[in-house]
């Protein structure tokens, strides 16, 4: 795979241009893609050749997890295991959208990408087009900011086409990024469960499920 750009309207989605590059994905290409806030760097999760390409491209440190993208709750839930009463209250809350749960992972993903004990990060996006291609392309993807560690998140594609076009690498162009706030992460591996960090939806806000 080479560099190629497939641009979208988010709006009136249509599947067909992103189901071309399906294949690559799946055996360990990268994709770049808009998420709610920034451009996500993606690789099929469960692809060791494909993770390790997204360090490489990142720089990142190996020992760092990287979050994942889920088409919906109930791929998420083959994906986990030993899950608390506090994840389901949460999802039916505020799935789809800026909430990261960090759960305990299924042995289905390499190793170096979970966290602790086990554990991955993992959110189902607000974005309606973007469940539709997870859900198309049948495994979930990692979403990293598109960025090498330590520079800013990039939300321009034009910044993304001149950083990264001399790399074997798919952009998904859907414009410029709203640059909104990073998603809000909970660990509900954790008793009680902990905010990790807080985002796009308010410490307030979710606090009450966690007590």
């Amino acid at each position: 795979m080479s560099f190629r750009v497939v641009r979208i309207n988010p709006k009136k989605y249509d599947l067909e241009p992103v189901r071309k590059i399906r294949d690559d994905i799946l055996a360990g290409g990268i994709v770049i893609f808009p998420t709610e806030t920034f451009y996500g760097l993606g690789a099929n999760a469960f692809s060791p050749d494909g993770v390790r390409e997204v360090y490489a491209f990142k720089e990142r440190d190996k020992g760092k997890p990287l979050p994942i993208v889920a088409a919906d709750a109930e791929s998420v839930l083959s994906y986990s295991e030993h899950l608390p009463r506090v994840f389901f209250d949460l999802i039916r809350q505020f799935w789809p959208g800026p909430l990261t749960l960090v759960v305990h992972a299924r042995p289905l993903f390499p190793p170096k990408m979970l966290g602790p004990n086990n554990t991955i990060a993992v959110r189902v996006p607000g974005m309606a087009w973007l469940r539709d291609f997870l859900k198309d392309l049948g495994v979930p993807l990692t979403s990293t900011s598109a960025n090498r560690s330590g520079h800013g998140e990039i939300a321009d594609p034009f910044k993304i086409f001149r950083d990264f076009e001399d790399r074997n690498v798919t952009i998904i162009d859907a414009g410029r990024t709203t640059c909104g706030l990073s998603s809000t992460i909970v660990d509900v591996t954790s008793n009680p469960p902990k905010i990790l960090r807080e985002g796009a939806i308010p410490t307030e806000c979710v606090a009450p499920f966690l007590f």
